[in-house]
């Protein structure tokens, strides 16, 4: 049965949560959520690359060879991620300078080349643009979350605005983003059964 068009848009958000439930792109996820600004910025770059991208191989799909779909997948990929790096480069220095090297690093994401393979390669231009949108917001969302939790426990702010004096340095190093990380997707999988649950009782 075909999945309704608001579950492909929803499906990222919880239950196929990029972050949270398949543990996608860990590197960039513990490396740039030291603030949720980060998050943010991180979370709407891939997104924007992920809609677009998605998009482009649903119209091409049936012309490219099976043997060199990866290869023509990056290819794609890669385009979308240098526009986004120039675009954030000229409008959004600061953040494009402290995201560093990556933004780059977009091309090689797994959740980018996943959703290529297991979604655009199979589906129609808008059911694949609502994927992209879907399964982005929910990163997006997932980042601004960790990086929320790491700016107040580490810097007592969110989003720069001074929340409380109460500082944990060590949540904006490293280590602190393997506890927050962990302790989220502990939360995540808890209220994911709690969910299960609820509609079991409901039956």
């Amino acid at each position: 049965m075909a999945e309704s068009k608001f579950t492909i848009l929803t499906n990222g958000f919880f239950k196929q949560n990029p972050i949270f439930a398949q543990v996608l792109s860990m590197c960039p996820t513990l490396a740039t959520t030291t603030s949720a600004e980060n998050g943010l910025g991180m979370g709407l770059a891939t997104t924007a690359v992920l809609a677009m991208s998605n998009i482009t191989i649903s119209l091409v799909r049936k012309f490219i060879p099976d043997k060199i779909r990866i290869p023509a997948y990056i290819v794609i990929i890669a385009s979308f991620v240098t526009i986004i790096d120039l675009l954030m480069h000229g409008f959004i220095y600061d953040l494009w300078k402290t995201l560093g090297l990556f933004i780059p690093l977009i091309v090689v994401s797994c959740i980018i080349l996943g959703r290529a393979e297991a979604f655009a390669s199979k589906n129609n231009v808008f059911d694949s643009l609502l994927d992209g949108l879907g399964m982005g917001l929910g990163f997006t969302g997932a980042l601004v979350l960790l990086g929320s939790v790491r700016e107040f426990l580490g810097n007592g702010s969110i989003f720069g605005a001074h929340l409380s004096d109460v500082k944990m340095f060590v949540m904006i190093l490293p280590p602190g983003a393997f506890i927050a990380l962990g302790m989220l997707i502990a939360l995540f999988n808890y209220l994911g059964i709690r969910r299960e649950k609820a509609k079991k009782a409901t039956k």
